[in-house]
């Protein structure tokens, strides 16, 4: 009988896998098609030659993703299934690039400032939706993936996601060279929301069973009052905080390498589609060597050299002559990108009990949100006010300010903490 119940538990271990990886991998085809990183910029770079607005796009969907996990914490923590609030949520991260199509496509019959203004709130809607969506995605992935595979996991997932990726980032490089703008805008994000519905579809596919909630609903004083306990009592939680507010400045500059490469140093459509598939692409080997290294030795050695990676990565960029060192440049962001956001992760999820992690998720990314909102506004006000090179050379010094961070969290001692409102009576 127990032999059929671990049968059974591989065979839906193995599915939900499958399903998950599917999922991110149809989720990063779309996003090579409307990148935050390369696209979309040079799209709002034809409505503005602000470098501070155009710094902004990463920015508000990273802050959007961060923002609202902690503040829906308690509502995800009551939950005994994650799976429905994450396919409601995830709607708002996936339509409004529809929105952007349009916008793309209606921009012949509206001003440049009309439209940039209807482009941010797009990108704020679907920014909020990621975050609304993170953290029952990030609780549903602790419950259903165990702990000793969960980094190679993220890993997996975010390699297929990048492999999809960096095909559609070349596909876009073409649509952006061969058809006139902004219709050339128009397909790219057309086939980001096609690409978004079969992701979705295999999202759904997932399996979670239902379990019973020992968490009951408390008032709001005393949730923030438990938060602020874990803040006080975790050294190792705070410096780990600390890392994730580094490392926003560590890769502050990625926003503006595209720019920067194609303003400055004469780079093409079909070079800038190139880097974003070198970029994705070097994200495809690092996410699952650096997940099972995470998994079987150390996620924050895996974190330091990522940073070690953003690093070079900048301060290459600061001397590079031509568009070419780029290739090497993108390449380097991308290890760094795989740290910053999937070692980052695979460290979240390791703090606290399985009924307390919505807590601990929400606020390791909550508390990091104003960084990663001020970080790409002061590398965008670098870059007007100085130059580019000066945003880069900044960046190094934030990677360079990480790996000492790393360093420090390292030598904390882990504090055994009981549910958090159990700690009210400590």
């Amino acid at each position: 009988m127990q032999n059929a119940i671990d049968a059974n538990s591989k065979y839906i271990l193995k599915l939900n896998i499958i399903f998950n990886v599917l999922d991110g991998g149809f989720f990063g085809f779309a996003m090579g098609f409307a990148s935050f990183v390369t696209i979309i910029p040079l799209f709002v770079s034809t409505l503005t030659d602000s470098a501070v607005i155009i710094g902004l796009v990463p920015a508000i969907h990273n802050m959007g993703w961060q923002l609202p996990q902690l503040l829906i914490a308690n509502k995800v923590a009551q939950k005994t299934r994650y799976k429905p609030m994450v396919l409601l949520m995830t709607i708002h991260e996936r339509l409004p690039f529809l929105g952007l199509a349009l916008v793309a496509f209606f921009m012949v019959t509206m001003s440049q400032k009309l439209a940039l203004y209807i482009t941010f709130i797009i990108l704020i809607w679907q920014g909020l939706g990621s975050g609304f969506t993170a953290n029952p995605w990030q609780s549903m992935i602790a419950k259903i993936i165990p702990p000793h595979l969960r980094g190679t996991f993220i890993g997996s997932q975010a390699s297929a996601a990048n492999l999809l990726a960096s095909v559609s980032a070349i596909i876009a490089g073409i649509l952006l060279d061969r058809f006139e703008y902004p219709i050339n805008f128009t397909f790219c994000f057309g086939l980001n929301c096609i690409a978004m519905v079969i992701s979705w579809i295999f999202l759904a596919q997932v399996r979670e069973e239902e379990k019973p909630n020992s968490i009951e609903i408390h008032s709001r004083k005393n949730f923030w009052d438990s938060i602020k306990k874990i803040i006080r009592k975790e050294s190792k939680f705070r410096w780990f905080i600390i890392v994730r507010w580094l490392s926003q400045f560590a890769v502050m500059a990625f926003a503006f390498y595209t720019v920067y490469a194609v303003k400055k140093l004469g780079m093409n459509e079909i070079q800038v589609g190139l880097m974003t598939s070198v970029y994705m692409g070097s994200q495809i080997i690092a996410n699952p060597i650096m997940g099972f290294i995470g998994d079987h030795y150390s996620h924050r050695i895996v974190m330091q050299l990522g940073m070690f990676s953003a690093f070079v990565s900048a301060l290459l960029a600061v001397f590079a002559p031509t568009p070419s060192l780029f290739y090497l440049i993108f390449l380097l962001a991308g290890i760094a990108n795989v740290a910053v956001w999937n070692t980052a992760l695979a460290m979240t999820i390791e703090f606290g009990e399985d009924h307390e992690k919505p807590y601990y998720i929400g606020l390791a990314n909550t508390v990091v949100a104003p960084m990663t909102i001020l970080a790409p506004v002061f590398g965008g006000w670098l870059a007007d006010t100085l130059n580019y090179s000066s945003t880069f050379f900044a960046a190094s010094i934030g990677g360079l300010l990480t790996i000492l961070a790393l360093q420090i969290l390292h030598h904390q001692k882990p504090q055994k903490m009981t549910s958090p409102y159990n700690q009210l009576s400590n």
